[in-house]
């Protein structure tokens, strides 16, 4: 059954190929502000490496890259046929070229909407990896003369300043670790040597938080030790001031933060998909409409023009058939080898 036939005048055929050469010009300049896309995405996801846990989330700009060098390749080809359909001379060259065109092109277009969905479904993820890796980055904190970790109090500091968060959930993460290193205490102190002994692990633990957790706009110099002890400090009070640190914490700053980023280059992308998908469909057009004047004397003929020639499903199934023919083929010629290999040992 043949889908979305079509009747083409020569005018209106001339006119298609004017129009999509147009069109494909326009999705070429969208493939490149795809890949830019997930060039800054990339970038922006590399900058803060060291409070992910691991780079699961750098799916989607690899993908968006991938179709964005894709897209490039797609629209120039679509350009080319464009202009050799204004000649029916011309034209009949790429007729062997079409298929496998039509083929390639639809997965990587297929694979611009995936990386699409994914921009959208990646909170869990980006969420699980930023509270593994900020609870390690804070547990470090004070690792500055270990090989490796000697800039994690830096990128913290950094981080807290320029998000204006304070800890992983919040600023009482920074209550239970040390973050102070045995470098800067005074193990003579009886203060340090009682936090000391009261704690089970040895640790010295305290009430309080990095001076990158401070809060600028307060009109209160910043109280960042002893937060919880109320006599500690004149009119104040713990649980009902607000505090003249960051309240929000870092996990919660830099997953609103990327998938504000994600989802705005989401709906770009989804534009970009909308402009792909018409650019193949009305190449295809062309290109049945043109087929059928291929041999024929009177090129300026109606002729007719569809989407796909039987049902998605049988179309499909054309596709799918020879690449699962390739596959079992492989899977038998390397179980023979392998038998071969068991019988001569």
């Amino acid at each position: 059954m043949v889908v979305m036939k079509m009747k083409f005048p020569f005018q209106k055929r001339m006119q298609l190929a004017q129009g999509l050469w147009l069109l494909s010009l326009s999705a070429t300049v969208a493939g490149a502000l795809t890949f830019s896309l997930g060039c800054i995405l990339k970038t922006e996801l590399l900058r803060r490496a060291e409070v992910m846990a691991n780079s699961n989330v750098h799916v989607v700009p690899n993908t968006l890259m991938i179709v964005g060098l894709a897209s490039l390749g797609i629209n120039y080809f679509a350009s080319k046929i464009c202009q050799d359909a204004l000649d029916a001379g011309q034209f009949p060259r790429w007729k062997n070229f079409l298929k496998p065109y039509f083929a390639i092109s639809s997965f990587f277009t297929v694979l611009m909407l995936l990386a699409v969905i994914m921009s959208y479904a990646m909170t869990g993820s980006l969420e699980y990896s930023l509270k593994v890796g900020l609870r390690n980055g804070i547990r470090f904190y004070k690792d500055t003369d270990t090989p490796g970790r000697c800039y994690q109090k830096q990128n913290i500091d950094y981080l807290q300043m320029a998000f204006e968060c304070c800890g992983n959930d919040d600023f009482r993460d920074w209550f239970e670790v040390q973050w102070i290193s045995n470098r800067y205490l005074d193990f003579n102190s009886k203060e340090v040597k009682d936090r000391i002994k009261s704690n089970v692990d040895g640790r010295y633990l305290v009430d309080g938080v990095p001076f990158s957790c401070c809060n600028p706009t307060s009109p209160r110099p910043c109280i960042q030790y002893q937060l919880t002890n109320n006599t500690a400090h004149y009119n104040y009070d713990y649980q009902t001031e607000e505090l003249n640190i960051y309240l929000r914490g870092c996990r919660e700053a830099l997953v609103n933060y990327y998938m504000g980023l994600m989802n705005t280059i989401g709906t770009a992308v989804l534009s970009v998909f909308l402009l792909q998908g018409s650019v193949l469909v009305s190449l295809r057009f062309l290109q049945t409409s043109m087929e059928a004047v291929a041999g024929k004397e009177n090129t300026e003929i109606e002729t007719e023009g569809y989407l796909l020639e039987k049902g998605v499903k049988e179309t499909i199934m054309e596709f799918v058939n020879p690449l699962m023919k390739f596959l079992l083929l492989t899977n038998k010629v390397e179980e023979g080898a392998s038998t071969s290999a068991a019988a001569a040992t």
